[in-house]
């Protein structure tokens, strides 16, 4: 197999003496677990005869296991790295899959309830994610750039900001905006305080990234523009930021998706985003798995559209270190 860094390492898992104890290891810890009660042993249960013992099922099971295994070791590993990578990946989602349809779900109920949770339950965490990443992100430059100011007002407010939020759990965040400010005399609504606390702790958290970034681009290229005559402005946006973009984007992509999945936490002060009707909508009729599972997946899908996005955004600001 050969890798980026050219070198060749040697295929271990198709050698006898790894791959046989590691085939008598999934064999054992299957016979273990009783694999044929599992929800493993339920996915084969249509191909074997009706009223196999128990043994028969964890014996199928782990058949069925070893030729999953065989086919990746003989066929997968001498495709292609990124056909590996793909292939590997839509097996084990079709794995996550099967298991999730092992339960005893009730689809028409979910066929019911999708339409509603994607209109009010899905726009609502899109709306609070997107509006909350853009405010994050703007307070996140501005704290990165007031730590690396000379001005002590600046970097002592800076310093705190990110201390205290980065201190705080994000729900008694939530609850100190929507329960505590109204004690001030300040009634914020559901929403609103989602935004808020979302925005504040993420600005935190990225600020640290942003300021990562910054220093990563030498110095020289600061005092050298600035012998060029350009404005401290102009030199953040036209030549530091632009190159820091490839130091802050991966860890940037990583909160922009915990923040994603972090916004069912507003659920807690009754806002209708994603995870309360998920969880409303399965107490109406005991169906809370189904609801679970279905949101599950939404998030999912979520995650896996940012990282795409994410991947094209890393693409573009790498082109100069790529070429």
């Amino acid at each position: 197999m050969h890798y980026h860094d050219n070198v060749d390492y040697p295929p271990l898992l198709s050698r006898p003496n790894v791959f046989f104890p590691l085939l008598a290891a999934v064999f054992a810890g299957l016979w273990w677990f009783n694999a044929g009660d599992s929800a493993i042993g339920r996915l084969v249960a249509g191909i074997i005869p009706e009223g196999a013992s128990p043994a028969t099922q964890t014996l199928a099971t782990a058949v069925i296991v070893t030729a999953f295994l065989a086919f990746n070791i003989v066929v997968v590993m001498r495709l292609p790295l990124r056909q590996q990578v793909w292939l590997v990946w839509g097996e084990l989602a079709v794995v996550i899959l099967l298991f999730f349809y092992s339960f005893d779900l009730s689809f028409a109920f979910i066929q019911r309830k999708i339409g509603f949770l994607l209109t009010q339950g899905l726009v609502t965490t899109l709306y609070i994610s997107a509006v909350s990443i853009t405010i994050a992100t703007i307070l996140a430059l501005m704290g990165a750039i007031a730590k690396l100011s000379s001005n002590g007002i600046a970097q002592g407010i800076a310093h705190f900001y990110t201390s205290l939020f980065r201190g705080l759990p994000l729900l008694m965040q939530i609850y100190m905006i929507y329960l505590g400010l109204p004690q001030l005399g300040y009634v914020v609504d559901a929403v609103p305080t989602g935004i808020a606390a979302l925005s504040l702790c993420y600005g935190a958290y990225m600020t640290e990234i942003f300021r990562a970034g910054i220093e990563s681009i030498p110095k020289g290229q600061w005092e050298a523009a600035r012998a060029l005559g350009l404005r401290p402005g102009a030199v953040m946006t036209r030549i530091i930021l632009p190159q820091s973009m490839r130091v802050i984007i991966p860890p940037t992509g990583n909160q922009f998706i915990s923040m994603l999945k972090d916004s069912s936490l507003v659920s807690v002060v009754g806002v209708w985003e994603l995870m309360y009707l998920a969880r409303t909508q399965g107490q109406t009729e005991f169906r809370h798995v189904e609801m679970m599972i279905t949101a599950s997946l939404i998030y999912w899908l979520m995650s896996i559209v940012l990282e795409l996005i994410q991947k094209r955004i890393e693409t573009h600001f790498n082109k100069a270190v790529t070429r």
